[in-house]
């Protein structure tokens, strides 16, 4: 018997095959008659390996001694009569209307792009395929799942087997790229590069044996378009490719980002993209694969750059908004969203690990994992850290955060809050250290607060652990945002590893001892210094272009004044209010009074000075302490004399009001300077 070209290729190809084992034994099943399943539907995005699934499935059933019929719905009208014909092509028959039990009885029918025959989707249900023989097996392959009526409907339950096919694991990756010639030493980046998707592995493949190896996928600009001509189709709207921006920018688009990036059209875009095969829908909104994610990010910076970079910020600066408006743990998304901001730099690593687990939401701990966090401690630095560890959850254990796998802790933060006056600060020697080098380097201010990450790690790789590293990160951001705060510590015990992380962060490493023969290192941050907005004005240009180190000089401001000193530069501010020159070189310029977006600025002091002077008719007795430092200082008589004699006021009375008014005012100012009250921002002329 001679061998046809298309017996050569179907054997090259079967040869070559790799994976979908759950599926392949469903079908054996169905075909060799030991399963009462006989209709497999398949589905999943492009590119993911329908079609080749469907060619090794047509193979096994020829090889069982079965006829195989195969369909392509993309070749065939959407209509009953059409994909009658279509069957009776394949089968080699001349075209009529007789019925199609007989033609496929004992045979494995195969349709591709089962999508395109939506509109005849009641009627191939309804039927025929009630009218095939009861050992025909149909296989439907498409991109999206099957409809309701085949999984509601209490017979088809019994009959129907559905498979979504996923990503290749990186075994399966490597197996692929093994099968088409690939060097062993291309294969771990060609893997990394594709994650999982067989189409983009087989790309790769080719672009790998012409010699052309791309570093990312952005490299490759004509694999992009193939990709995405498998992923989409064709988008129809504009709103409708803003939401697969958003979608590609952000960790998860939840309704309200999708709102605020297009509008009314949310609702409609949401249905869209959680129609796509690429895009999850969750409970906590829509994210999409790491390819197509990386893909739909390449496109969009090759070919809209200034578009994507204005998504990109907007959806930072909703993030940065919830954080600053939401309480608790609905800053948890903003939280994880910052993170992601930066999966370009060296938390690039972690944040693809989190991803490839699934999961990682941080959550506050429940009393009874306190154990499980102590015992880690101990495991990891020793039984004097698991007992300093295990006294301060009795004293803050609100601050505990973990990300749980299953109903175990798999990584876990505790924060502290300082002075807390709990003996537990000296009893503790690196907290003690750290308060001793604030109390030398910059001393908190009556109000203010030190925070210290004092305990992190995942249970199996400590400080290095995935786990770890979302837990200590969210919620870290999660508590900077819930109140002011001067100094921020991170404490780990290994500091090579964090080292690089804390640069790029602008924190530095100011304390080092030793506690159980192990060395601990805080690394931090004086947040008077540079303030958090800015810190995540820098945070976003370093995630995007790069860049470690500490903080530009620019966009540091003085040292902290004590009160004294603050309480002085109140006094002189008031005299100079009306002498812009003056007020440039007063010591509040530094401050959070003078601070804006765009650098300290002498008309905003003035505001701020002036707004609290307005706030003073809020007190017992407020209206008289205002007027008096009206009169005074905001449209000033002549002398103090003329001043009182214009309140009406005995010139003792005047000077006791105006004391006061000061002291009272001075006090509504230290609040915006520790950061208990936000400025009301100066109005562009």
């Amino acid at each position: 018997m001679s061998t046809s070209l298309g017996d050569v290729l179907e054997t090259a190809r079967r040869q070559r095959f790799v994976g979908r084992r759950e599926e392949l034994a469903g079908f054996d099943a169905a075909v060799g008659g030991h399963s009462t399943r006989r209709v497999l539907f398949v589905h999943g995005q492009g590119g993911i390996g329908k079609t080749t699934l469907l060619a090794e499935l047509g193979g096994r059933a020829r090889a069982a001694g079965r006829t195989v019929i195969q369909v392509d719905g993309r070749d065939v009208d959407p209509s009953p009569d059409g994909l009658r014909t279509a069957i009776q092509d394949a089968a080699g028959r001349q075209t009529d209307a007789a019925p199609l039990g007989p033609l496929l009885a004992g045979g494995v029918l195969l349709v591709d792009g089962y999508e395109q025959l939506t509109p005849i989707d009641g009627w191939l249900r309804e039927q025929l395929i009630p009218s095939l023989s009861a050992d025909t097996v149909v296989v439907l392959a498409g991109r999206e799942p099957p409809t309701v009526p085949w999984r509601s409907d209490a017979g088809w339950r019994e009959l129907v087997t559905v498979y979504r096919l996923d990503h290749f694991d990186p075994d399966e990756s490597g197996q692929l790229l093994a099968h088409a010639g690939v060097e062993p030493s291309v294969r771990p980046h060609l893997v990394a590069l594709g994650a999982g998707h067989p189409l983009t592995l087989a790309l790769l493949a080719d672009a790998a044996a012409r010699g052309q190896v791309p570093d990312t996928l952005a490299d490759a600009p004509d694999l992009i378009s193939t990709l995405l001509q498998s992923f989409l189709g064709g988008v129809p709207t504009q709103a409708q490719l803003t939401g697969l921006a958003t979608c590609a920018i952000a960790w998860v688009t939840t309704e309200d980002l999708l709102a605020h990036m297009v509008g009314a059209d949310a609702p409609a875009v949401w249905q869209w993209l959680a129609g796509r095969p690429f895009v999850t829908c969750g409970p906590r909104g829509l994210s999409v694969h790491d390819l197509a994610r990386d893909v739909l990010n390449a496109e969009f910076q090759r070919r809209v750059p200034e578009q994507y970079r204005t998504y990109d910020r907007r959806i930072f600066d909703h993030a940065v908004a919830g954080l600053r408006t939401a309480t608790g743990l609905h800053r948890e998304p903003g939280a994880h969203q910052l993170l992601f901001t930066h999966r370009r730099g060296p938390f690039s690593a972690v944040i693809s690990a989190l991803r490839a687990r699934g999961s990682a939401a941080v959550v506050p701990a429940h009393p009874d994992e306190h154990d499980q966090v102590c015992a880690t401690i101990e495991r990891f630095e020793g039984p004097a850290s698991a007992e300093l560890a295990r006294a301060w959850l009795s004293e803050q254990p609100e601050r505990l955060y973990v990300v749980r796998t299953g109903e175990r802790v798999a990584g876990f933060a505790h924060h502290l809050l300082c002075p807390s006056g709990s003996a537990l600060e000296d009893r503790d020697p690196v907290v003690r250290a750290v308060l001793n080098h604030v109390a030398q380097e910059g001393p908190v201010r009556p109000g203010e607060r030190v925070f210290i990450n004092r305990f992190a790690s995942g249970v199996r790789e400590h400080q290095r652990d995935p786990y770890m590293m979302a837990a200590g990160p969210v919620s870290s951001v999660i508590e900077w945002f819930a109140r002011p705060l001067a100094w921020s510590f991170v404490v780990v015990v290994d500091a090579e590893f964090w080292a690089p992380k804390f640069d790029y962060l602008a924190f530095a490493p100011l304390v080092r001892i030793d506690v159980g023969g192990l060395r601990h290192v805080a690394f931090g941050i004086d947040w008077r210094r540079l303030p958090l907005g800015p810190w995540l004005d820098l945070m976003y240009e370093r995630g995007h272009a790069g860049g470690s180190g500490p903080a530009p000089a620019a966009l540091l401001r003085p040292p902290a004044l004590d009160r004294h000193r603050f309480e002085a530069a109140v006094r002189a501010a008031l005299q100079t209010l009306h002498r812009p020159d003056l007020l440039a070189g007063n010591p509040l310029l530094g401050s959070a009074l003078a601070a804006t977006s765009g650098g300290p600025d002498a008309a905003q002091l003035r505001a701020t000075i002036e707004d609290a002077v307005a706030q003073l008719g809020n007190l017992p007795k407020g209206p008289q302490l205002q007027a008096v430092l009206h009169r005074t200082y905001l449209r000033p008589a002549a002398t103090q004399e003329a001043a009182a004699e214009v309140l009406d006021l005995p010139l003792s009375t005047y000077r006791r009001y105006l004391a006061r008014a000061i002291e009272h005012l001075t006090d509504i100012l230290w609040a915006v300077e520790i950061g208990e009250v936000r400025p009301t921002p100066v109005q562009p002329a």
